[in-house]
């Protein structure tokens, strides 16, 4: 078995997903799961992120730094924000797809744990499910560099998985999130837990189950669970007409979910530190 490398897993999906759909979210939501969900994944991200940004309490015109930047869309957010934004991402094929987004802003190449640039630099610096992808053995060093590249008062907004484990996932819970990045230098302004989706989580975990992958602990909801030679299979229609129903319904249902359950039973969870 191959050792996982982020970079090739990375540089494989910005190449085979690259065409997915035109708002470049597929390599960097879910690869292979319909149009649709992404953008409805993207859209609850979205709302998430403008919350955390309240949280953090941003002055206009702030420097941020998104680690892992993808193809873009949240560099491109920030500067509809009014801020001054630079990319980096480890995967060249990603940061093309970027600038055939139009993204106008600086990116460059690096990775998480070598972040190329002096101390004390940014305003903000924010990872949106960027570490829970590194090698646990790699992600305090990570941490340390968001943190290092900080400005004294500055925030470090992490967006990470709290449940579920893969290949290529390493999440861990809020408190483990929180200890880890506190050791850092940075005292926790706030978190909160982030896509309950419960009722159509419900559903994928029941197909799982029917499909007999019960045992796998994959934090990806969106994987179809059921065999299918091509993207046009009916086990996959029909996964995906179900989910169009749970998912969006789900969607509607979270501020209320939210308010119900514990932030630790979300799928995500969001945390605002102060360096």
């Amino acid at each position: 078995m191959n050792q996982y490398s982020p970079k090739e897993y990375w540089t494989d999906v910005a190449e085979n997903f690259r065409s997915a759909d035109g708002s470049g979210f597929a390599p960097v939501l879910h690869p292979g799961a319909p149009v649709w969900f992404n953008r409805l994944i993207d859209d609850l991200q979205f709302r998430a992120f403008r919350r955390a940004l309240s949280l953090a309490a941003l002055p206009p015109g702030s420097r941020i730094l998104d680690v892992g930047c993808g193809t873009g869309r949240w560099v491109r957010r920030y500067l509809e924000l009014g801020h001054r934004a630079t990319g980096i991402d480890a995967t060249p094929g990603m940061l093309r797809l970027a600038r055939q987004q139009g993204t106008a802003a600086p990116l460059l190449a690096g990775e998480a744990f070598r972040l190329p640039f002096s101390d004390a630099v940014f305003d903000c610096v924010s990872d949106v499910t960027v570490v829970q992808h590194i090698p646990e053995a790699f992600q305090p060093t990570a941490l340390a560099e968001m943190v290092r590249v900080l400005k004294p008062g500055g925030r470090l907004i992490l967006f990470e998985l709290i449940r579920g484990k893969d290949a290529h996932i390493f999440p861990h819970t809020p408190e483990d999130w929180i200890q880890q990045t506190s050791q850092c230098g940075t005292k926790l302004v706030g978190w909160f837990g982030q896509e309950f989706l419960a009722f159509d989580r419900l559903f994928a975990h029941f197909a799982h189950k029917f499909a007999g992958k019960s045992g796998s602990t994959s934090g990806d909801s969106a994987a179809p669970p059921m065999a299918s030679p091509g993207r046009g299979s009916l086990s996959r229609r029909a996964y995906w007409g179900m989910r169009h129903i749970t998912a969006p319904v789900s969607a509607w249902m979270d501020p209320a979910v939210e308010k119900l359950l514990p932030p630790r039973l979300a799928t995500h969870a969001v945390f605002v530190f102060l360096k």
